[in-house]
């Protein structure tokens, strides 16, 4: 399933929405297509997308979930992948 957080990250003078999986990259590569979102879009597990898509993406199918249940669903498919810490 595909899920989307609602628009709140604020990044380049917008305001961002984050779309997963819990099931495949695949999935998600596929269904980020169909949003018309470029695969530059795409940060180790999940797509940025701006606001004015997020209803576009929720018409498409993906479930509305709050950030904290984005992390939950990574989890859930095994898909989540934590930034690396820079050698100290």
């Amino acid at each position: 399933m595909i899920f989307v957080d609602p628009p709140r990250w604020p990044a380049h003078g917008r305001l961002w929405s984050h779309l997963v999986s819990d099931t495949s990259l695949a999935e998600l590569h596929a269904f980020a297509e169909a949003l018309g979102i470029p695969r530059r879009g795409f940060d180790r597990d999940h797509y940025d997308i701006p606001a004015e898509r997020y209803p576009v993406a929720v018409w498409l199918g993906a479930r509305p979930v709050s950030s904290r249940e984005i992390l939950a669903a990574l989890d859930r498919g095994g898909l989540r992948r934590r930034r690396r810490r820079a050698a100290e």
